[in-house]
């Protein structure tokens, strides 16, 4: 679809084009559905001065290439009149229909959307896009062809708003083009999108392209022509064929993101086959191969493995005679029906909105994306999800059994468990590809054969570090529900540690009788309502913490600056450690991290410059070493643990411990169990295969003290293969 910014759109062009289209609409309905828009919007003009009326109608005449049916032609004739006239959803139902009325309110509430404002409202709309989708897939085909529109007249818009508009097509509509499959949209608003927030390069690699613009089109003329003389040499029936050059964003990703010149990117020049049959298809790939030299790695078979958005065909780059590579795209019709209008070739061509259960199936994603969003309420992770969730560059992995796996680049074994279902994501002890042991962290590479290895143990479930690792937003929606549900108390209790970490950190103390009041906007905020279901948000992920604190820092700040003859709500205090120094008890103290002491260890504190006693190990290298070499020795003090700090049912010191196995594939699982059987919290872990084969588990816990860690390391040294168990003293 070329950019037709200058066309203006009118009722005559709309008809004449729906007369001349093959498929039958009711031309009176749409008729009187364009005299309404007309009235209503009969005083408004669009930011070029054109009347308002020409951008309904051209949001209309790009559905009808896209060949969608008479209800949604109806629908965007009459998609502003409710946002921006008085007309009401009550006389578009009397007038036209359920259906109609239905798609002009799902396009009103998308059309309502603010770009980039607060961030709980970016949340929020980018979930109305999504449920919008899923309850009607014809609503955000309107948006997307408004859109289009938009974009292609967005000259008459001020700059800042050119740019805030080019950022969230690219950022969230283009994604959704790609997804549902309708490149010509997805092609179009992407360059158009391009142009307003890179104008530099867009520029250049424009005019790179005109430069030699004849010879690059004799070129594709030359290669059609000799694929046509050989076919007919064959005796086969001539194909239909036509060529194309990449577009300008599609060039920019792969040559000047890569860091590559023009001449590196090998798929700039394609020419696309259309046979009849897949037989033919294959036949097609072995006359190309015999006729050109095919570049090694570089062939694709998305008819055996169709991409996520249902894209079938046959990828090959070659070299002919004059050394310039190009790539060669083989298809049916069906699956250049697909590739064109993605889920818009069901209205097109086949059954439209009758075959719901085919688009059920098609559809899926919408809902894991709905449902994965429910976690969180950061936009910038929805942001984040949309582009990688819905990303052009897929990866295709098999189950044992032979099943495909659709994911997006970089994606890891963590995410494939959990495409498969939830249940083996969280009961995910190891994997093999390829009949390899590999770690979790392991990127999966398109073609290879993963085997999930899960445990039997009622208690396992997934690690906190795999939010770290893995890539796909339904993944990380797992593993946080799954602590959600099931971990509770650990929530609760690293959620706490979390906050009072982050509250140190910035200098802000609140009694803790007083930490619900502090918090009570940010629980209402997040629905929580008690100051532990908030904590336990922050345990498992649903509250971010680094989005909340420059909020309630400002809060703190306001409140400890009030003028003296008001009264401050909070009074700031030092917190009760449970150390003692020098008979004190509220000496703001910190637990060294080289050496991580426990209650029931020997300690000793160190005065530290402004930030009150460092406390350490009796037999930490720092202390010897000072003692040994008389360094600063009238700084180290004498402390002692206090009785609220000897062990109890609270851990809340952290200690790290190093397990070696003979066996990788069940340590993780029985390390678990163990920590899980004693209720210890886990807050990081690692593995690895050591250079002798051995497996190697480094994991940090929080503990009760020394007593609890002994019981643990020995509990650890008594699982099957464990070669070793020790602590980690720096």
């Amino acid at each position: 679809m070329i950019n037709k910014s200058e066309t203006v759109y009118t009722i005559d062009s709309l008809i004449q084009k729906i007369l001349d289209d093959e498929k039958q609409y009711d031309l009176s309905k749409i008729i009187s559905a364009y005299e309404l828009a007309a009235k209503a919007h009969a005083n408004q003009v669009r930011s070029s001065g054109e009347p308002y009326i020409t951008h309904p109608v051209a949001v209309a005449y790009i559905l009808l290439e896209l060949g969608m049916d008479t209800d949604t032609i109806c629908a965007a004739l009459l998609h502003d009149v409710v946002e921006d006239t008085d007309t009401t959803l009550e006389e578009l139902k009397k007038l036209f229909g359920q259906d109609v009325a239905m798609l002009v309110d799902g396009v009103t509430k998308l059309g309502k959307i603010p770009l980039f404002t607060k961030e709980e409202q970016q949340a929020e709309n980018v979930r109305k896009i999504l449920l919008a989708m899923s309850q009607d897939i014809r609503v955000i085909i309107i948006k997307l062809c408004d859109r289009l529109h938009n974009m292609r007249t967005l000259q008459f818009r001020p700059a800042n708003k050119q740019r805030n508009t080019a950022l969230e097509t690219m950022n969230i509509y283009a994604p959704i083009a790609h997804r549902l499959g309708i490149r010509k949209i997805k092609d179009e608003i992407e360059d158009l999108s391009f142009r307003y927030l890179d104008p530099y390069a867009y520029a250049e690699i424009e005019q790179s392209l005109k430069i030699r613009s004849d010879e690059r089109q004799a070129f594709i003329k030359s290669i059609e022509e000799q694929i046509a003389k050989r076919f007919t040499e064959m005796g086969l029936p001539e194909p239909q064929m036509s060529g194309r050059v990449k577009s300008v964003y599609g060039i920019y990703r792969k040559a000047f993101i890569k860091g590559k010149g023009l001449d590196e990117v090998y798929d700039i020049y394609a020419v696309r086959i259309i046979v009849n049959t897949v037989n033919e298809c294959y036949n097609a790939l072995g006359i190309i191969h015999d006729m050109f030299k095919p570049i090694p790695n570089r062939f694709k078979d998305y008819i055996a493995t169709p991409k996520a958005n249902m894209y079938q065909s046959l990828h090959t780059t070659v070299i002919g005679r004059e050394g310039i590579p190009f790539e060669v795209q083989i298809r049916t019709v069906d699956m250049n029906y697909t590739a064109e209008y993605g889920i818009a070739a069901h209205w097109k061509y086949k059954e439209g909105i009758k075959g719901k259960d085919k688009l059920e199936s098609r559809l899926a994603w919408i809902r894991q994306i709905i449902e994965a969003q429910q976690e969180t309420d950061d936009v910038e992770e929805i942001v984040r999800t949309i582009k990688s969730d819905l990303a052009p560059e897929d990866i295709f992995a098999f189950t044992p059994k032979g099943d495909i796996i659709t994911l997006p680049a970089g994606a890891t074994i963590i995410d494939f468990a959990y495409a498969i279902h939830t249940q083996v994501g969280n009961k995910m002890k190891g994997a093999k590809v390829d009949g390899k042991l590999v770690s979790l962290d392991y990127q999966l590479q398109t073609g290879e054969i993963v085997e999930i290895l899960t445990s039997q143990s009622p208690d396992h479930g997934p690690n906190r570090a795999w939010l770290d690792i893995c890539k796909t937003n339904e993944a990380k929606s797992k593993i946080r529900s799954w602590f959600k549900k099931e971990r509770r108390e650990e929530n609760i209790a690293n959620g706490k540690e979390a906050i009072e970490h982050e509250f140190k950190r910035f200098g802000i103390n609140i009694p803790p009788e007083d930490m619900a009041k502090f918090l009570a906007d940010d629980m209402k905020r997040h629905n929580c309502a008690e100051l532990d279901d908030f904590y336990a948000a922050v345990g498992y992920g649903g509250i971010i913490l680094s989005r909340i604190m420059p909020r309630l820092k400002d809060t703190y700040a306001k409140l400890t600056a009030a003028p003296a003859s008001k009264p401050v709500p909070f009074s700031p205090r030092k917190s009760n450690t449970g150390i003692i120094v020098g008979g004190e008890s509220n000496i703001d103290v910190k637990l060294s991290k080289c050496c991580n002491p426990l209650p029931g260890e020997d300690i000793i504190g160190f005065i530290t410059k402004g930030h009150g006693v460092s406390v350490h190990r009796k037999d930490c290298s720092k202390y010897v070493e000072a003692m040994e070499k008389g360094i600063e020795t009238d700084r180290w003090v004498e402390v002692t643990w206090a009785e609220n700090a000897k062990e109890n049912d609270n851990p809340i010191f952290k200690a790290a411990i190093d397990v070696v196995s003979y066996d990788g594939i069940t340590l993780l699982a029985n390390v678990a169990a163990v920590t899980a059987e004693m209720r210890i919290p886990v807050s990081e872990m690692s593995t690895k295969t050591l250079k002798n084969g051995n497996a190697n588990l480094i994991m940090t816990c929080s503990i009760a003290g020394v007593g609890q860690l002994t019981q643990l390391i020995g509990r650890l040294r008594k699982i099957p293969d464990v070669i070793s168990a020790e602590r980690i003293i720096k």
